[in-house]
């Protein structure tokens, strides 16, 4: 698997805003949240994951999957680059 697209400082900057914007409202599962963070940063999974996050690359794999059982270590090292941390958060109401 390549290296995945690189966007400009500007589209960057704008896919962030769209990420913490999703991540407010609430509604983004978890495995679509750290995929558009990685591909924000234009790497791989294997590059993510051992360059930036420091976690397997099988592990983070299985976040964007929505599969497997992340601890808390590795959920925090993933969101770090992002200034993002655990937290509880209240389902919208219908």
């Amino acid at each position: 698997m390549g290296r995945m697209k690189k966007l400009s400082v500007e589209e960057r900057g704008a896919a962030r805003r769209a990420l913490y914007a999703a991540i407010d409202e609430g509604g983004l599962p978890l495995g679509e949240a750290v995929r558009r963070m990685r591909e924000i940063t234009g790497l791989t999974q294997q590059e993510f994951a051992e360059r930036i996050a420091g976690v397997s690359p099988r592990a983070l794999a299985a976040v964007e999957r929505g599969e497997g059982n992340p601890t808390k270590q590795t959920l925090e090292a993933i969101g770090a680059p992002f200034g993002l941390t655990l937290a509880y958060v209240r389902k919208p109401h219908e």
